[in-house]
């Protein structure tokens, strides 16, 4: 047997890469084999996150006063130096995360382009001239950072969540705190260190690694962070935003997603069943995006069903560091087992199991966390898989009798991130866009698709803040406004 390679012990970076003060440590494994650990990580309180606060506010002055287009290049370089070692990242998320080879390229690939749209938002940083009333009045508009602001990202898209919202707050002017989760820190710590190598000057981004309710907790409730921008899930993001809100610091929480696939008779449904796995079972269903309702019509739901069952029993389940694999593990055991339990309540609430429904364990399998695709129909609006959010691959296919009936229960959600119909009736694809109550939404297209240069973020439950992350919204929220009026002297 051979050598086998000590794990690394990994630090927070405050000005420069340090230990936290607490002495301690937590490990990071591997969720598809347990056996692989990962590395160790910093197990950091509230004194580090004071040391990163006090670090940040001494470096914002000189940060804000560098250039916007300067503060943008060091995102181009950034994204360079992450493109220089695009395979390297790839094996680390799918080794961190459990994403397939194919969905880890998609979130590197993302990275990449997400850091380059935004870097180029530090020459579209723009004011108003508007015309005064008075003459000899001349009046604009300008746009200033707010301070240190914190970050705190999920575990199942560890580098371009990440990526998207630390770009936007340093093109901005702002200097971060950035929380990343437990669960996927070296994919994060690598994007850290591509800003760090990147030039990104010693103070302006600061890495705290430990628990959310100390780390976490801390950034929300610091007096000097002027905003918190969370990804994750609703029970956090609103506890977190009383916090932030209660002191009068901003917030914006993009959180919980049932995303709705409408089957129209008119589809395509080769294509439809396609992209319902790929929406719904790629990443193992665990995307804030990812399809969990379909609602096909009543003359078309066999075929349909029998074309996803048939389609999902071929699939290839395993460890996803093989180019073959289609899905790999859920995050670790508690994701397996929410998913899990779900699948037992939706058992008990009357419906209709068609596949999977269990714990993977057969050969080096019960080493991870894998959960067999799962399909439910005869699923009703009031069931509880049709109103949680699982956060793994459990599909509901609800059979409906009409357009209304499918625009009902599409909408009969607290969540409104994504959603998407497939037809090929013009006039029901604009009903449809015109009626659907989420933030994103498509035709013919996968819910979990969508690119940088366009708005970011849900309504109703899923959205706090009311800002939207990417597109020409990003800067909004890490951005205020100063008017200004000017007249010469008589």
């Amino acid at each position: 047997m051979g050598l086998v390679e000590t794990p690394t012990t990994y630090r927070n970076y405050i000005g420069n890469w340090v230990e936290s003060g607490t002495a301690a440590v937590f490990r990071v494994e591997n969720p598809a084999d347990t056996r692989d650990v990962i590395g160790f990580f910093q197990q950091s309180d509230e004194a580090d996150v004071e040391k990163a606060v006090t670090t940040a506010r001494a470096a914002f002055p000189d940060w804000r006063s560098t250039p916007a287009p300067q503060r943008g290049e060091f995102m181009f370089r950034a994204a360079q130096i992450i493109e220089d070692d695009f395979d390297g990242l790839v094996q680390l998320l799918t080794r961190e995360v459990g994403k397939s080879l194919k969905d880890s390229r998609a979130e590197v690939r993302r990275t990449i382009n997400v850091l380059r749209f935004l870097g180029g938002e530090g020459t579209r940083l723009a004011g108003e001239t508007v015309p005064s009333w008075q003459q000899g009045v001349v009046a604009y508009t300008k746009r200033y950072p707010l301070g240190v602001v914190g970050v705190i990202t999920p575990w199942n898209v560890p580098s371009a969540i990440a990526a998207w919202k630390i770009a936007s707050a340093l093109v901005a002017g702002n200097t971060v705190i950035f929380k990343p989760s437990s669960l996927t820190p070296t994919s994060s710590l690598k994007l850290v260190q591509a800003f760090v190598d990147a030039g990104v000057p010693a103070g302006v981004l600061n890495f705290v690694t430990g628990p959310g309710g100390k780390v976490g907790n801390a950034i929300a409730a610091h007096p000097d962070v002027r905003a918190v921008s969370f990804t994750g899930s609703n029970s956090i993001g609103s506890a977190i935003n009383k916090v932030v809100t209660a002191r009068g610091a901003r917030f914006q929480g993009e959180m919980g997603g049932k995303n709705p696939f409408i089957v129209m008779p008119d589809a395509d449904l080769e294509l439809a069943v396609n992209d319902v796995i790929a929406g719904g079972l790629g990443e193992a269903g665990q995307r804030c995006t990812a399809t969990s309702r379909v609602l096909v019509f009543e003359e078309i739901a066999d075929k349909f069903t029998k074309m996803l069952v048939n389609r999902i029993s071929s699939m290839k389940i395993g460890n996803p560091k093989e180019e073959s694999v289609e899905m790999g593990p859920l995050a670790d055991e508690g994701q397996m087992n929410t998913s899990l339990h779900y699948i037992e309540v939706g058992k008990q609430e009357g419906a209709r199991l068609l596949c999977g429904g269990e714990r993977l364990t057969e050969g080096d399998l019960a080493y991870g966390y894998y959960v067999a695709p799962t399909v439910f129909s005869g699923v009703v609006p009031d069931m509880t898989i049709a109103q949680d959010e699982i956060f793994g691959p459990v599909i509901s296919v609800m059979t409906v009798h009409s357009f209304e009936q499918a625009i009902d229960w599409a909408n009969n959600i607290r969540y409104g991130l994504s959603s998407t119909i497939y037809t090929n009736n013009y006039a029901k694809a604009t009903e449809f866009i015109d009626q659907i109550q989420a933030g994103l939404t498509h035709v013919n297209m996968p819910t979990t698709y969508s690119e940088p240069q366009y708005p970011f973020g849900g309504i109703k439950a899923t959205g706090l803040g009311g800002v939207r992350e990417q597109g020409s919204t990003a800067m909004d929220f890490y951005t205020e406004w100063k008017t200004v009026y000017t007249k010469p002297k008589d």
